[in-house]
């Protein structure tokens, strides 16, 4: 299959931020990376070679960005407060920056873009759709880390509490953003094993849930771990079930 890769120096996160595309034609997918890794991460854990005959068949082209949240608030010196502004100004990028990007590629100035990751990818997939319904039509959320907080000593500044989905929805009222994302559909998936925490999945669907807002939980059991071999399972399953949906 086709591979491209490419980067641009963005004013708004101030960095050179890297791209990775799989796959000529399908459904759009934006998959975000875990922790502070790197658009190539999905690569290299194998889960590329995972969604082979999604990409090969042409039913999705898969899209990578790197972590640039994720950098700042882990491997970066920053103070919390600027970490989640950084967060938050990666937020604008993908919103006016790699969404246009990814609608030139397809060749479709409106196309509506699914997103996806594992861990701290599934908090910034969640965060894309609640913050841009207009553009994301459904998201994949893995093994998901939805509370960044800990990575930034706990503190709930302005920029984390607009960051964050599970702060922000509660007191979101009725509007134009929460109308689209009525519309929408979130599926919370997780492992009972090592490292997972499935009790997140549970509060980000309490909250979704109260704001009437489609989402589903799925469990796979104490077997899996929170790890690549879950999510290499998962999300070509759901990519099959979600994507002619």
């Amino acid at each position: 299959m086709s591979k491209i890769k490419t980067s641009w120096y963005s004013q708004r996160v101030r960095r050179e931020v890297t791209v990775a595309r799989w796959g000529e034609i399908g459904t759009p997918v934006l998959f975000f990376p875990t922790a502070a890794a790197d658009a190539e991460e999905c690569e290299r854990f194998h889960m590329v070679e995972a969604l082979g005959s999604l990409l090969e068949a042409g039913k999705v082209k898969l899209y990578s960005v790197d972590s640039v949240g994720g950098q700042a608030m882990i491997l970066e010196e920053h103070s919390p407060l600027e970490a989640t502004r950084i967060q938050n100004q990666f937020d604008a990028f993908v919103y006016h920056e790699l969404v246009p990007a990814i609608r030139a590629d397809c060749r479709s100035p409106d196309i509506e873009i699914m997103v996806t990751g594992p861990s701290i990818g599934a908090f910034n997939a969640l965060a894309a759709i609640c913050r841009h319904p207009d553009v994301f039509s459904k998201a994949i959320c893995m093994s998901g880390t939805y509370d960044v907080a800990r990575f930034l000593d706990g503190k709930i500044t302005e920029e984390l509490y607009f960051a964050t989905p599970s702060h922000f929805l509660p007191n979101l009222g009725e509007c134009e953003q929460l109308a689209r994302l009525r519309q929408r559909f979130v599926l919370l998936a997780h492992g009972e094993g090592r490292w997972e925490e499935p009790d997140q999945s549970w509060k980000v669907a309490d909250v979704l849930g109260a704001k009437g807002i489609p989402n589903r939980v799925d469990s796979w059991g104490k077997d899996w771990d929170h790890d690549w071999p879950l999510w290499r399972a998962m999300l070509p399953k759901y990519l099959e079930e979600l994507g002619s949906s």
